[in-house]
């Protein structure tokens, strides 16, 4: 997915931990042949044909909450904004690109994903969280209580607590929190930039209001796309957003 993975075991013997790093290895493998934009994969695929038949279920469910997090936000968070992202990238002409935006012309159904014609889809806004989840499920039905895993957003396992420190695109640490079974995840508007240009993009061309916003959450897809979402969105938008999922909490919005 275009990032590094961390995981720590704690009180694994080295055979044990062998055996589930190589699970992890190829759970890893199988998220990208789903939601890989740096290799063939299904989202790939879809965005290459403009539809996709028969997807997997676990790509169902990742659209499904994308469609989820885009309603609770006000349509802030719009995965079908990857056309705006490649002009942006490639200097051609980004309000054609603007034009092809719209979450709600993608078709889901167990049978096929659609897109109408010129739409492309990215989940990076919310697949590396929905991977930490993954390989923390994996975790716990290989029998670890504590453990942590980071893949871009941190998924954390256990009753004891990671302390974690929430870092701005500058590297000054702006809070601090512990995670007991929660996931946290960050984003940074120009942590990343595309042509100069903040690469979180709003899919009504709405500019970044926030430089740093972290969001904790039992599940690490809901922290990442939230994260991603509430760097486009006022204070008032954001609350109004979290009341649709009480568990997760924002930690910072600076």
């Amino acid at each position: 997915l275009g990032t590094s993975l961390s995981l720590r075991l704690v009180g694994a013997d080295p055979h044990r931990a062998r055996q589930t790093f190589a699970r992890v290895e190829a759970e890893i493998a199988r998220i990208e042949t789903l939601a890989s934009l740096h290799r063939d994969s299904a989202l790939t695929r879809l965005n290459r044909d403009g539809h996709l038949a028969w997807p997997s279920p676990d790509l169902l469910d990742l659209l499904t909450l994308a469609g989820q997090v885009h309603a609770a936000t006000g349509g802030a968070f719009d995965p079908t904004v990857q056309p705006l992202w490649l002009a942006l990238a490639s200097g051609t002409n980004s309000e054609l690109a603007r034009a092809l935006i719209g979450w709600h012309r993608l078709r889901l159904t167990p049978e096929e994903i659609r897109l109408d014609p010129g739409q492309a889809v990215t989940l990076n806004g919310i697949a590396q969280g929905w991977a930490a989840d993954r390989i923390a499920d994996l975790l716990r039905a290989q029998g670890f209580t504590e453990a942590l895993v980071d893949m871009g957003e941190i998924a954390a396992l256990g009753e004891s607590g990671w302390p974690a420190v929430i870092a701005g695109p500058n590297g000054t640490a702006l809070a601090q929190t512990r995670l007991t079974n929660r996931a946290l995840a960050t984003s940074s508007p120009r942590g990343t930039l595309v042509n100069g240009q903040p690469h979180i993009l709003g899919p009504q061309g709405q500019p970044p209001l926030w430089q740093t916003v972290s969001v904790s959450a039992p599940d690490a897809a809901i922290a990442d796309a939230l994260s991603t979402a509430f760097c486009l969105m006022d204070r008032a938008a954001i609350d109004k957003a979290l009341a649709r999922f009480p568990d997760a909490r924002l930690e910072v919005a600076a």
